[in-house]
């Protein structure tokens, strides 16, 4: 419905476009929009790649030691 536009069409919409806001305001939102273009190429530009630390091999994990409790003394007579 709407995907073929031909050049009477775009004509048009231009014409409108001009009437509706004026010759004045048109030069300003196109310089507006050619400004915001220009700082997002610069952005894109200037962004740093994010630095990837290689990975690192786990260790293996060495079995668990089971641990003896103390061994307490009888409590036995003092002489």
């Amino acid at each position: 419905m709407f995907g073929r536009f031909g050049w009477m069409e775009i004509l048009v919409i231009v014409v409108l476009i001009a009437i509706l806001f004026g010759h004045n305001k048109i030069p300003g939102m196109m310089k507006n929009l050619a400004d915001g273009l220009n700082v997002f190429k610069k952005e894109m530009k200037t962004e740093e790649k994010p630095q990837v630390e290689p990975v690192k091999k786990a260790e293996p994990k060495k079995p668990a030691t089971k641990k003896k409790a103390p061994v307490k003394k009888p409590a036995g007579k003092k002489k």
